[in-house]
Parts: structure tokens; C-alpha cells; sequence
């Protein structure tokens, strides 16, 4: 009986989380004319592509009118360069920056380190809206609004959840390993690249992950630093798409195609690196 209502109760929860997701990839598929005339269908009964052709620019306006859209395009080939390129930066950058300072607070000693990892571990009760206006602030100061540097620079280096998530994996390594590889002639920064970064792989798989979805999902950092439109990222972009339109009737169809198209890099990257990341996330190292 138990295990009858936790199955339901799980079935139900996946239902409600899937259904946005499902809603939208069947409005992005559905002519902009049976928007608010087929309403009940879990399916299209008009299934098109041009909702896509006109996001990606395949369509000419008068097309894209003809076709109840507000003519409005994306550039989505250069906005989906740009998040990719500030996922990647601000990935490679807290992986690297993380992983380090996580090393020095698991092995190192020194004076104040417990004060320090308590300074990292308030910075996780800070809500990430308190620090976006002194963020944008100091990013405008130094001159670099609408630039990738200024975009990816309050969490390039480091966020307390990655620190504090790679400073427990790095406690279960046994230190019995790491002072073999010093009998054998390895320094500190030898046995940290050469002994402990090998054996986290996968733990650093699954904070990668973790952070590359949040930053590609983020919207509101993007749309301050960087509204230009050489670095302006997918999420804002569909702000900008949705604004395009006609007040009086938004491009809903253009806007899911849109949205679809953006969702679809994440899912490919959970796809290939998902069974990993569920064997890693009790830091177990993956397989």
C-alpha cells in the first residue's frame, strides 16, 4: 500500500512538473490561427514548422504575418553563441576556482580557515537578489556593461554552494592516498591536479551540470549586464522577442518555438550526462 501511494504521488509530481514543458512544445508546433480555438488537444491538429522557420529567420515578415505572427525574428544563432560561451566561462571558471579553494579548506591549515569556511557557508543564506544591484554597480563602474568579462564576472570565480559541495566529496578521499603521492615525490599542487582532481571526476561532473543549467537558465543578471545586442544571451532574448510584438496580441506560438529551441542544448546535455550525474550525487564518484 505504501509503496501503491508513493508511486502515485510520484506520477502525479512528474505529471505536473512535465506538463508546462509538454504545453509548450505543443503550442510552438500549433498555427498561431488554432491558439485559442484548440484549446483541449494534448496534440496539435495542425502540427507546423513555422513557428521555428520564422524564429530562425527562414520566413520573410509578410510570411511571418501571413502566418499570425508579429514579424519579429531572433537572432539565434548569435545569441546561442553568446550563452554558450557564458555557460562555459562561468563552468570552467568555479570548477577550477571552486575546486582549489575547496582543496585548501578541506587540507590545508592555517589561521582562521574555520572563520573563512563559515564566510563561504553565510554566503549561501545571501539570496541572489540582494547582490545584483551592487553587482551591477560595480560591473558599470569599471566599464564593462554589455561585455562578455563583466557578464560572467560575479560567479566566474566562485559560489559557496560549488565550494561547499566539492569540500565534502574532497573530506571521503582517504589522506592515506594523497601521502602516498608525496612518498612518491609529488608536491601539493602535484597530488591536488594528479591525484585528487582524477578520483572527483565525478562530483565535478555533477556540480558542473548543476551550474551549467542554472546559468543558462538565468535571466535577470543577463538582461542588466549585457541588453546589447552582440552579447545578449537566449533568455533575455525571448524578453526582447515577446516585446516585438503587438500589445494587443502577443506572438505566443513564435515565443514557445522560441523557448523550445532554447531548452533543447540543456536537454541534450542531461541526455548524455545524466545517467552520470545520478550516479555521482551521493558522491559516490560515478562509475
Amino acid at each position: 500500500m505504501r509503496r501503491f501511494v508513493g508511486a502515485s504521488f510520484l506520477v502525479v509530481f512528474i505529471a505536473i512538473t512535465l506538463f508546462p514543458f509538454l504545453w509548450m512544445v505543443r503550442t510552438a508546433f500549433m498555427p498561431a490561427s488554432d491558439l485559442f480555438t484548440d484549446t483541449l488537444n494534448p496534440i496539435p491538429q495542425r502540427p507546423t514548422l513555422v513557428n521555428f522557420e520564422r524564429v530562425l529567420g527562414l520566413s520573410t515578415v509578410e510570411e511571418a504575418q501571413a502566418a499570425g505572427g508579429s514579424g519579429a525574428r531572433l537572432d539565434f544563432l548569435l545569441y546561442l553563441r553568446n550563452s554558450v560561451l557564458y555557460t562555459a566561462a562561468t563552468v570552467a571558471g568555479q570548477i577550477t576556482s571552486c575546486s582549489m579553494a575547496a582543496y585548501a579548506l578541506t587540507r590545508l591549515r592555517f589561521r582562521g580557515q574555520g572563520f573563512v569556511f563559515g564566510v563561504f557557508m553565510a554566503g549561501l543564506m545571501v539570496p541572489a537578489i540582494f547582490t545584483l544591484l551592487p553587482n551591477f554597480a560595480l560591473v558599470k563602474q569599471l566599464g564593462l556593461l554589455n561585455t562578455f568579462g563583466g557578464l560572467v564576472a560575479p560567479t566566474l570565480l566562485m559560489t559557496p554552494f560549488t565550494v561547499f559541495f566539492l569540500r565534502q566529496f574532497f573530506l571521503s578521499i582517504p589522506i592515506e592516498v594523497e601521502e602516498a603521492a608525496r612518498l612518491d615525490g609529488a608536491g601539493r599542487w602535484a597530488v591536488f591536479w594528479r591525484v585528487v582532481m582524477p578520483m572527483s571526476r565525478g562530483p565535478l561532473l555533477t556540480i558542473a551540470l548543476t551550474q551549467a543549467v542554472w546559468t543558462w537558465k538565468d535571466f535577470l543578471w543577463p538582461l542588466l549586464a549585457a541588453p546589447g545586442e552582440s552579447t545578449r544571451v537566449l533568455t533575455a532574448a525571448l524578453s526582447v522577442f515577446l516585446q516585438q510584438a503587438p500589445n494587443s496580441r502577443p506572438d505566443w506560438t513564435g515565443l514557445m518555438a522560441a523557448a523550445t529551441l532554447t531548452v533543447v542544448p540543456v536537454l541534450v546535455l542531461l541526455v548524455a550526462f545524466g545517467r552520470r550525474l545520478v550516479d555521482s550525487i551521493n558522491f559516490t564518484g560515478g562509475k
